[in-house]
């Protein structure tokens, strides 16, 4: 066997420090969540316990935490639906070129470079210059679709270009009606990639801070919650809920994964069920 070159170590070592500069500060933040009742924000830490885990379930003088989830929850599936849904109207119209396609894909990527702030700053001028409610749920709503539709469009606008259209003819001349070919062709082909957008669209949602500050209203989503209990919280609850978070965060990706895999599996055996059935 040929020994490694040195290049290899170099960039395993720079692999190993990404690593620790992208998951340090996570890993801190867990570490300081299991502090004793004595303990504070910084080490070195005052004895191990589960104890700000359950005081995070209790009563807090400051904040509402958990009325803060369940909006961003709430608000995280309303943008991953609207993502799914638009994002494949949108590849499915872009399959064809039309007038002004080329300008209106641009519009569309625009969004993503414009600052955050400033998209926040002005959803939230149009809705109160229009006399509209200035809420999460709406005003909120709009300006984190700012920020999730161009992804998922991306998306769609690769898995179409790469799209078999042979799967489409065949059904049509099967006497399918175009609907019935979205519906048991494309749909069931592209589901993978789906899953993938509706990932990108909550967890977008779920955590951004500069588009909802502006836009959220008097209610708080999470990221907002947790911004303002850094000026006013001075425990370790903090740090339990933010563990709390990345957990969360990490199951609904679990899940996802887990879903693709199963899809894939269940294809797997159709496929070779069809391949049995042939002989």
């Amino acid at each position: 066997m040929e020994p490694r070159p040195r290049s290899f170590y170099v960039l395993a070592a720079f692999f190993g420090l990404f690593l620790i500069f992208l998951y340090g500060p996570t890993i801190t933040i867990a570490i300081l969540s299991f502090q004793g009742p004595q303990g504070g924000l910084t080490f070195p830490m005052r004895g191990t316990s589960l104890h700000w885990f359950r005081d995070l379930f209790e009563e807090q003088a400051v904040g509402d935490i958990w009325g803060s989830f369940r909006r961003s929850f709430a608000l995280g599936l309303m943008v991953m639906v609207t993502t799914v849904v638009v994002s494949v109207m949108g590849g499915l119209a872009f399959r064809k070129r039309f007038a002004g396609s080329t300008l209106l894909f641009y519009l569309i990527i625009t969004s993503l470079v414009i600052p955050s702030i400033l998209v926040s700053l002005g959803v939230g001028l149009i809705f109160s210059q229009s006399g509209l409610s200035v809420h999460w749920s709406t005003s909120g709503f709009g300006a984190q679709l700012t920020w999730t539709l161009p992804f998922g469009l991306l998306i769609m606008f690769a898995v179409f270009n790469r799209f078999d259209r042979s799967y489409e003819e065949a059904a049509r001349d099967l006497g399918a009606s175009p609907w019935q070919t979205i519906r048991h062709v494309v749909l069931p082909i592209i589901a993978p990639s789906l899953i993938g957008v509706a990932l990108f669209g909550f967890t977008l949602s779920y955590d951004e801070f500069a588009r909802t500050l502006l836009t959220a209203g008097s209610y708080n989503t999470l990221p907002l919650e947790i911004f303002g209990m850094t000026t006013n919280v001075t425990t370790p609850v903090i740090f339990a809920l933010g563990t709390l978070t990345t957990v969360f965060s990490f199951l609904v990706i679990c899940i996802f994964l887990l879903t693709v895999w199963l899809m894939g599996r269940r294809r797997a055996r159709q496929g070779s069920d069809a391949g049995k059935g042939m002989v």
